[in-house]
């Protein structure tokens, strides 16, 4: 087999030399690099504290009520859901403030990452953070039942302010969601103007 020879590239024009203060501003950028670090960090220290739940889920399942271990298992659900938040801040977050990850074609490539902005990431952790809070409420829910017992970690109104915070959350992520749809929409119709 014979390759066919490439055609020459058309010359490209050289780029206008940039000044010293928009290099410093551009390249502050990876001053956050550090932040990410950290996160990956944290979310190693999630994986150790799911292990340990699961270690312990499994040692005690035998002497533990059906109740108990189902609030062990969303507590896991809890902490996954946690951490999946963590990977999309980590990931996302440095494919659009910081550098390009250069992952096009890799077969583990997030089918999200191709398009990820900073409006995407926002929804995107608005959603994670109410499915954080449905995991909690629905923990509290469960452990409601023992309201009035000497066993119960909550109030009634705790759990109306744990309510609240959850439907803000909710409101929250619609408004983001809702200004995010006007601003392209707005987009949209410029483009057609041009």
């Amino acid at each position: 087999m014979t390759s066919e020879p490439k055609a020459p590239s058309a010359p490209t024009a050289p780029l206008p030399p940039v000044g010293l203060l928009p290099k410093l501003i551009f390249g502050s950028r990876w001053l956050q690099l550090p932040l990410y670090v950290g996160l990956i960090v944290a979310q190693a220290v999630y994986v150790l504290l799911f292990l340990k739940e699961l270690w312990h889920l499994v040692l005690h399942s035998f002497d533990a009520s059906e109740q108990q271990i189902m609030l062990v298992v969303l507590g896991l659900i809890d902490v996954v859901m946690i951490s999946n938040l963590l990977i999309m801040v980590i990931v996302g977050g440095y494919e659009t403030f910081v550098s390009r990850l250069n992952l096009s074609g890799h077969p583990d490539e997030p089918e999200w990452l191709g398009h990820v902005n900073a409006s995407v990431l926002k929804i995107k952790l608005a959603m994670a953070i109410i499915g954080i809070s449905s995991i909690s409420l629905l923990r509290t829910f469960i452990e409601a039942g023992n309201l009035g017992t000497t066993r119960s970690n909550f109030t009634e109104t705790g759990v109306m302010w744990q309510v609240l915070i959850h439907l803000t959350f909710i409101i929250s992520a619609i408004g983001i969601a809702w200004v995010d749809r006007l601003s392209e929409s707005g987009h949209r119709e410029k483009a057609a103007h041009d």
